[in-house]
């Protein structure tokens, strides 16, 4: 490997595993030498601590890196209000800009062999009056890992988002599964049909777990992730 690399990491919805399995790649590149970094660049619905906005989001990915970071750098924008990025923005009286997220980007990479960037939501959640989340992933350059919510419904939701991502001119690294509905009976079915549909390949499939643990997590990844970056 030469030069840092890094992967953006999106997902079909809100609340489908995205930092979940954020966290879990992260431990697995550390499992192998790499050193890692996490970054949430916007984060809404965030708490107050010590009079600072955090996300939780970012708390993890800053707490599961291989070095230890400012947590502006990791987090530059948090939000209070918990809704979209734009709408909680603007109530906060600011705007958020490409500019100082690429600063924070660069930043990491600086100090790591693989950065990992996590969008907020959806692709096209929109993150200011005329950018969106697909816009930054493209003008990080980074190739992308789309993270599916596994239950009724994300057939649709994936390819939509595969398909927006290809049409945004970016490479789609892989998929990850990550089973959010406990009561949801065709996963393997499902599986199949998004390893026949996705031109990426299938990076792991993560079990139901509400509280889940990175260390067991890493199992469940596939070999095909390492094969990209060893």
């Amino acid at each position: 490997m030469s030069g840092t690399l890094g992967f953006f990491v999106t997902g079909t919805d809100t609340g489908i595993g995205k930092t979940r399995s954020m966290v879990v790649l992260m431990e697995a590149l550390k499992g192998r030498g790499f050193k890692v970094s996490g970054m949430k660049p916007v984060g809404s619905g965030c708490y107050i601590e010590h009079g600072e906005l955090i996300n939780n989001d970012a708390f993890l990915l800053a707490k599961h890196a291989s070095i230890n970071i400012p947590y502006r750098t990791v987090n530059p924008y948090a939000l209070e209000s918990p809704t979209s990025p734009h709408i909680a923005a603007e109530q906060a009286g600011i705007e958020v800009s490409f500019e100082t997220i690429l600063d924070a980007f660069n930043a990491l990479q600086k100090q790591s062999d693989i950065v990992l960037v996590e969008g907020v939501g959806g692709w096209e959640v929109p993150l200011n009056s005329e950018q969106t989340i697909a816009e930054l992933a493209l003008a990080l350059g980074l190739p992308v890992i789309l993270v599916v919510g596994l239950r009724l419904g994300c057939l649709n939701h994936a390819l939509l988002t595969y398909r927006a991502i290809i049409q945004t001119g970016l490479t789609c690294s892989g998929w990850i599964g990550n089973r959010v509905d406990s009561g949801f009976e065709f996963i393997e079915e499902y599986l199949q049909t998004l390893e026949q549909k996705i031109d990426a390949p299938m990076l792991g499939s993560l079990p139901y777990c509400p509280e889940f643990s990175p260390c067991e997590d890493v199992n469940y990844l596939n070999s095909s992730f390492f094969e990209q970056i060893e």
